[in-house]
């Protein structure tokens, strides 16, 4: 067959299995597999569903790369490895997914139950149905149409479930790295950020700071502030210093990236005093940073204290700070790279358009791959209703999704 007659069959196969990716999302979202450290479950129920999914699939390899972990009942977390054997084993190309999910949050902003899915106007609601479970289905669903078509990819093939990705991947991709050997020539698509027309591929991140600051002055009554060091006051105002000295002095822009900037925000303010009459002690500010790959992450660190330092000494109070997340952002996977050209093709084909290569704030588990010195892409087509009240994924987005897929691999 001709690559016009490869994409007509495996849009026709595709779509044909409409049914079964509907049931495969509602599943999903069914799972509550909110991440432990955000006081859920964790994901091995998921995992257990989907292990035996792949062993109906009738994958070659099936593999387990669990993580000790006490913050479970069970004791580990799971990440499961299945590789198909294509015609070559010179590589794997891994489709990278993730069980865990975020808490729900408020329920009074949501219109149904979270993990009871409903579907709307071509749409399946719930937690989990676009990040990741929107990407993981449509993964399932382009190895299934690759089987039915009786298709060989040219390389082997992988579908990776890890756990762990929304608190920081240590459980997860960055214990399969450390405990597994991929192939030095393997490929990577992280299917975990995208934005509605699918015509993005990101190829870069930002580096990643979360910082708490913690100021501990005196306290006191409202009513006779010369007794107190006020916290908050002190707090806020070091805060703002540090706000502008961040955006003032590291002001490049990168058109890669959007947004082009670095960006520092503050973010989380925890309670300090339960009363109106009382000037509070202790004070804590938190910021999260995405800065661009060309700053000095360790130097802006640097530059942080030393503003603290200044208001220690002026207000006689002390300013500590935690580091809550950091990562250094990697090399880019490179624009001229054979993943990437190899993508970049099938999206044309399929789509008709030339996709842009991108880089983002956020952080997926593509910069762990990268760091590891293996190449990765980021793509999917979503509405970015990640994270929120009511979040959503369109079941035409999963199919054209699993075509963009199927495609890839047949065609390489």
């Amino acid at each position: 067959m001709d690559r016009n007659q490869i994409k007509s069959e495996i849009e026709k196969t595709v779509k044909s299995m409409e049914n079964e990716l509907v049931d495969l999302s509602c599943k999903f979202v069914s799972f509550n597999s909110v991440n432990p450290k955000t006081n859920g479950p964790g994901e091995k129920e998921v995992a257990l569903w989907l292990e035996n999914i792949v062993k109906k699939m009738k994958f070659d390899r099936i593999l387990h790369i669990d993580a000790k972990d006490t913050q479970v009942p069970y004791g580990y977390r799971p990440n499961i490895l299945s590789i198909l054997n294509g015609q070559s084993d010179e590589k794997t190309i891994w489709f990278m997914t993730h069980m865990d999910k975020v808490p729900a949050g408020d329920l009074s902003l949501w219109e149904s139950d979270p993990f009871k899915p409903i579907i709307k106007d071509g749409k399946i609601y719930g937690r989990g149905a676009e990040d990741n479970g929107s990407s993981l289905v449509a993964s399932i669903i382009a190895l299934k149409a690759i089987q039915k078509l009786e298709i060989k990819p040219r390389y082997n093939v992988g579908l990776m479930f890890v756990s762990d990705e929304e608190t920081g991947s240590e459980f997860g991709i960055e214990h399969v790295v450390n405990n597994f050997k991929f192939g030095k020539d393997d490929w990577f698509i992280v299917p975990d950020s995208g934005n509605p027309v699918g015509n993005e591929i990101e190829i870069a991140e930002k580096s990643i700071i979360w910082l708490k600051m913690t100021t501990v002055g005196k306290q006191a009554h409202a009513s006779m502030p010369q007794l107190a060091k006020n916290a908050h006051r002190i707090g806020i105002k070091c805060a703002l210093e540090i706000d502008n000295f961040i955006h003032e002095k590291y002001n490049f822009e990168d058109p890669l990236f959007t947004p082009s900037a670095s960006t520092f925000e503050p973010t989380k303010k925890e309670a300090n005093v339960e009363n109106v009459n009382t000037i509070p002690g202790v004070d804590v500010i938190c910021f999260d940073g995405r800065i661009l790959p060309s700053y000095d992450l360790e130097k802006i660190l640097t530059e942080i204290r030393e503003i603290a330092d200044k208001y220690e000494k002026e207000y006689d109070v002390s300013i500590k700070f935690e580091i809550l997340q950091k990562g250094i952002a990697p090399e880019p996977t490179p624009a001229d790279h054979p993943l990437v050209k190899s993508f970049s093709s099938a999206l044309k084909d399929v789509r008709n358009f030339d996709p842009k290569l991108v880089g983002i704030g956020g952080g997926t588990c593509a910069a762990i791959l990268r760091k590891a010195g293996f190449p990765a892409i980021v793509w999917a087509t979503i509405d970015e209703t990640a994270h929120q009240p009511n979040e959503n994924i369109s079941i035409k987005y999963m199919l054209d999704d699993a075509i963009v897929y199927a495609y890839f691999l047949a065609t390489l």
